[in-house]
């Protein structure tokens, strides 16, 4: 519980440090915070927060800088920028540069595109997962390869085929590979393979056995085929932060660059953040994916025609202009999601 004098204070040390990158004294806070207080005055109530955690003094200099549990308090309840509509906004003409370079034409490059621009405007990590494929399948069909062995063709509805080839235990014949397809397209078409997975259990003593083997085969190879082509990471700008001066751990900037080049980890924490609305931000480890102190994270998910497919964001340090890393995410969101729902 911060009254207003104390909550100015700290919003002027943390907004110093983000531009300045130096740590703030009484003096600087005194000029800059407009409150007229006595030096003995700021003194005592940087120790107050100090106390609370909010800040600390590095090394022996006289000055504070905040910690990443200042910076949340900072971010939640005295950060006044709101992420900007496409018509609007602090960069237009960054946006400009935005719009003509996300072309429609390849999903894929539309995300490199992205990456490259979240890390060329923010001057720090670029990072975004490729949109999720859709379970549902439009067209289904089988076809004989030879002795126990069929292809499996799956259409979904955008037209994206994926192939696979099943081992069987027993070998099929054209006529019987035929009516498993026809079964699978006129009842189960245009419903995701988990769904299909549920009703083939339910409706299995309904079908002929070999049938249903075969059925439920291909639900599980459309759903391996759909795994290995899933999402994937781009990450954009890595050497960014080889500039940086807050970072003075090489050890750290290892594991980060680790987890850049392994991306497991960072696809649980986009992950996470595709589930919530907004933009949304993670500072000094509190994600658990990016376990650094001296590390932040700003991420959005962004939709095509409406559902969520995908989440990007910008990694860098605590010390970075929060407002504007929100507007940068938020509009590349929007755009992202634009310029994909176009296809």
């Amino acid at each position: 519980m911060l009254d207003d004098r104390a909550r100015s204070l700290l919003n002027t040390l943390v907004e110093r440090y983000i531009a300045d990158g130096q740590p703030v004294g009484s003096r600087t806070l005194s000029k800059a915070s407009g409150l007229e207080l006595s030096p003995a005055t700021i003194r005592n109530v940087m120790a107050d927060l100090e106390d609370m955690g909010l800040i600390v003094s590095p090394h022996t200099s006289a000055g504070r800088i905040p910690t990443p549990k200042g910076y949340r308090l900072f971010v939640d309840t005295m950060l006044t920028a709101q992420p900007q509509m496409l018509s609007g906004g602090a960069m237009p003409e960054a946006l400009s540069a935005v719009r003509e370079q996300l072309q429609p034409d390849q999903p894929q490059r539309v995300i490199a595109q992205a990456a490259q621009m979240l890390s060329s405007l923010s001057s720090f990590v670029g990072v975004v997962t490729a949109p999720r494929k859709t379970s549902v399948f439009r067209h289904l069909e089988f076809l004989r390869l030879g002795v126990q062995r069929v292809l499996v063709i799956m259409v979904a509805p955008d037209g994206d085929v994926q192939n696979r080839v099943i081992f069987t235990a027993r070998d099929y014949s054209d006529s019987e590979l035929v009516e498993a397809t026809n079964v699978l397209n006129a009842h189960y078409a245009n419903l995701t393979l988990e769904e299909v997975r549920e009703r083939l259990k339910a409706e299995v003593d309904q079908l002929r056995g070999e049938i249903a083997v075969l059925m439920q085969a291909a639900v599980q190879a459309g759903t391996e085929a759909l795994a290995e082509t899933q999402e994937q990471v781009v990450v954009s700008g890595e050497r960014n932060l080889l500039g940086v001066q807050d970072f003075s751990d090489l050890g750290s900037l290892r594991k980060l660059f680790d987890i850049f080049e392994q991306k497991t980890e960072l696809m649980r924490l986009l992950d996470t953040s595709s589930r919530a609305e907004g933009v949304r931000i993670y500072i000094g480890g509190e994600s658990r994916v990016v376990p650094f102190e001296e590390l932040s994270v700003v991420s959005a998910p962004y939709e095509v025609d409406g559902r969520v497919v995908g989440t990007l964001g910008v990694i860098g340090p605590t010390r970075m202009a929060y407002d504007r890393m929100i507007q940068i995410v938020d509009i590349t969101s929007r755009l992202v999601g634009s310029a994909l729902s176009q296809r």
